[in-house]
């Protein structure tokens, strides 16, 4: 029987690792914080939630900083790993809890971080979830990155920037096509910074936001298009000057 019709036992055994290894630093924080009543402590599935959250981590944030960091980066990027939905609201509560500028940081390395653990999870285990789930954008992702191969850096920082394709597909779907890890760190970390700010931004104003839809206006969504559009040009001069080559070629030959 071929590697790949058996059952990934060894494979499945170290995502289950890395769960635990999460879940552990979780009980590590929550071990280290003074007694209280941490019922208050669950994903934020909407604004209201999220603002409960804010109200009762403020109080903690100064006098724990450390461990109230280690938990949001441990919650962070397990939730990124394991493709759970949310992180809009981690995002928002970086800006709540920490500012403009750290609250930025923190959310890219964040991301950064469980976007690059997905990749290597899904590079050992997530080829049979990808095909059966999107093989149509699978399909159309391959002859993309295969026609951009010379500026794929380019095109990553576009796919980033603009909701061309979820992010959730692209930490999946890019071992597979051999997008390069180099690339796809150097993508992912500039890619979402422009986000970041966006939503961490917002965080800070958390109080006065009503609806999801108020974090991304006319003018904010034509910034993060325009800086997708701009990150894409150098791959599509590329191309054209590729195209350009061999008839030129063919000319001066006849």
């Amino acid at each position: 029987m071929g590697r790949e019709e058996r059952f990934p036992v060894w494979e499945a055994a170290l995502g289950a690792g890395v769960a635990a290894a999460f879940a552990a630093g979780l009980v590590g924080v929550y071990l280290s914080m003074p007694d209280s009543d941490y019922s208050f402590l669950k994903l934020p599935r909407n604004l209201e939630e999220l603002q409960i959250l804010t109200g009762h981590l403020e109080n903690y944030t100064s006098d724990y900083t450390l461990q109230v960091l280690v938990g949001y980066c441990a919650v962070y990027i397990f939730m990124q790993t394991f493709m759970i939905p949310g992180t809009i609201f981690m995002s928002l509560l970086a800006g709540a809890l920490f500012g403009q500028l750290r609250g930025v940081a923190l959310v890219v390395f964040a991301a950064t971080a469980g976007a690059s653990s997905c990749y290597f999870l899904s590079k050992m285990i997530g080829k049979p979830l990808v095909f059966s789930l999107w093989p149509d954008k699978l399909s159309f992702f391959q002859k993309q990155v295969a026609k951009r191969r010379e500026k794929l850096l380019n095109y990553m920082l576009f796919l980033r920037v603009t909701p061309t394709l979820p992010n959730t597909f692209i930490n999946l779907a890019s071992p597979i096509v051999d997008v390069p890890y180099h690339t796809f760190l150097l993508g992912t970390l500039i890619g979402l910074i422009p986000a970041a700010y966006v939503t961490v931004r917002a965080g800070i104003a958390l109080g006065e936001l009503t609806s999801l839809s108020d974090l991304y206006d006319t003018q904010s969504i034509a910034l993060l298009f325009l800086i997708g559009v701009v990150s894409v040009t150098p791959a599509l001069l590329g191309k054209d000057e590729a195209q350009e080559k061999p008839s030129e070629m063919a000319v001066g030959a006849s």
